[in-house]
């Protein structure tokens, strides 16, 4: 899929629901790779937040996002509804503290961004792909977050308030099309007994019955009902017998649930990347869909990183062997450090280190905790790039290759006995005069374990 932005500009008004502020939040269209940011326009500077769960400073009752002194609260609404559009990039201008509470779903910024229409964009999309099973448990609240591979994205939530009035509830999505119409409108809920609570703590300022459903799951006093309109700024509130304060029709039977994976939508919105997987949400909240979202991105920080690591299938025969790569190198035991090489092309090599027991340098170093020199793993990428130089001579036997400069070499995990070392070498320039650029990676399984810059000659010898 090619990634989305927005036509045209389109601009809504509101009240915040904690803040109960006045704001106006304006959508506008940006180019590929922008993602979702927000604009204070009403502070000095106008800085500009990115929708980055690193940015996340509050989970209370709402999602708050933080860069220096600007803040951004409750942007998970919103953000669901970008992502449930499937739009990837857009600027959000705001004249406050807080996205406009709205009715309580995310009905009206779905109405105003497909008023201003969706354009495609000729970049593709970057996912994130869930490869294996990544979960997250919250042990307080029992709630659990869980990542699995799939096609495509799909989120599942269930909910279990330990209440007969909204029993254990359950809402899944996996046709975006749907969106709109069957998540979009599902408004945010909270209990009648939480509402002092939220009052005490200065919260939903701007809240009232036209923005939450509010469900009653003990029995009041009209008295209490009647202080409670007063706070809501309403001449009454009553309770009818499906437990919902002043007979506020539910749009969904499972309507709190559809709103738990609006939110679960917009909070892991946060990881900045659209997902290739399923979501199982068990109890979901804010704080517990933060942390799992963290989780997320670790996990995609990594795959990132190991993107370009090599496949290695030992069932294959290889490009060349030890006896092949012996023909080049100069080099001899103890000090051929390469065993194969599965891929070669003008631009790059890939060799193969079994590290064994019995390697030379064992006797000496650490011998009662057997640990590879970060000198010889670097020793070795540059044999496995001397494969790549000498692939570019005619007589490669007769050549030897000499180290000019090593530059940020990193050493990151141990090598041990048992370990099986991949190094990928990638020209960082073209090979003039016989010297080469590369950058290398040393790989055991899905650890880069070293990696460095490596400038070296090739020079033909007398």
């Amino acid at each position: 899929m090619k990634q989305k932005t927005i036509k045209n500009p389109v601009t809504l008004s509101g009240v915040g629901l904690h803040t109960g502020e006045s704001v106006k939040l304006t959508f506008k269209p940006v180019p590929a790779g922008h993602g979702y940011k927000f604009q204070r326009l009403d502070l000095d500077n106008q800085p500009i937040i990115s929708a980055d769960v690193n940015r996340v400073c509050s989970t209370n009752r709402g999602t708050t996002i933080k860069v220096g002194g600007a803040e951004v609260h409750t942007v998970e609404h919103v953000l669901s509804a970008l992502s449930g559009l499937q739009i990837d990039n857009v600027l959000m201008e705001l004249d406050g503290p807080e996205i406009p509470i709205l009715d309580g779903s995310a009905a009206g910024f779905v109405e105003a961004l497909l008023s201003a229409g969706i354009k495609e964009l000729e970049e593709d999309r970057e996912y994130f792909v869930i490869e294996d099973p990544i979960r997250y448990v919250d042990e307080e609240t029992g709630a659990e977050l869980l990542a699995l591979p799939a096609d495509a994205f799909e989120v599942i939530t269930l909910i279990d308030f330990n209440t007969e009035i909204l029993g254990q509830q359950y809402a899944a999505i996996s046709d975006f099309s749907k969106y709109a119409e069957e998540i979009a409108p599902c408004r945010t809920f909270v209990f009648l007994r939480e509402l002092e609570m939220l009052f005490k703590h200065n919260l939903i300022k701007g809240g009232d019955l036209n923005n939450a459903i509010v469900i009653v799951d003990k029995p009041m006093k009209q008295k209490e009902l009647d202080a409670l309109a007063k706070k809501l700024g309403k001449p009454s509130v009553k309770v009818d017998k499906s437990g919902i304060l002043n007979t506020l029709r539910l749009k969904f039977k499972n309507e709190p649930a559809r709103h738990k994976l609006l939110d679960v939508m917009g909070d892991v919105a946060l990881l900045g990347k659209p997902i290739k997987g399923k979501i199982v949400a068990t109890k979901p909240g804010h704080k517990a869909n933060i942390e799992f979202t963290k989780v997320l991105k670790k996990v995609y920080q990594e795959q990132r990183k190991l993107r370009g690591k090599p496949k290695y299938n030992p069932d294959i025969e290889p490009l060349y062997n030890t006896v092949d790569i012996a023909n080049w190198l100069p080099h001899r035991y103890p000090f051929l450090l390469v065993d194969k090489i599965i891929e070669l092309s003008e631009k790059h090599v890939v060799g193969i280190k079994n590290v064994t027991i019995n390697e030379e340098f064992f006797q000496g170093h650490f011998p009662n905790n057997p640990v590879m020199p970060g000198v010889l793993q670097i020793e070795a990428m540059a044999q496995t790039g001397g494969i790549l130089a000498l692939s570019t001579v005619e007589d490669p036997g007769n050549w030897d290759t000499y180290f000019l400069k090593i530059e940020n070499a990193k050493f990151k995990h141990k090598v041990i006995p048992g370990d099986t070392l991949l190094f990928k070498m990638e020209l960082m320039a073209p090979i003039r005069r016989g010297i080469c650029q590369m950058y290398a990676t040393a790989y055991v399984g899905n650890k880069i374990v070293s990696e460095a810059e490596l400038t070296a000659q090739i020079v033909k010898r007398s």
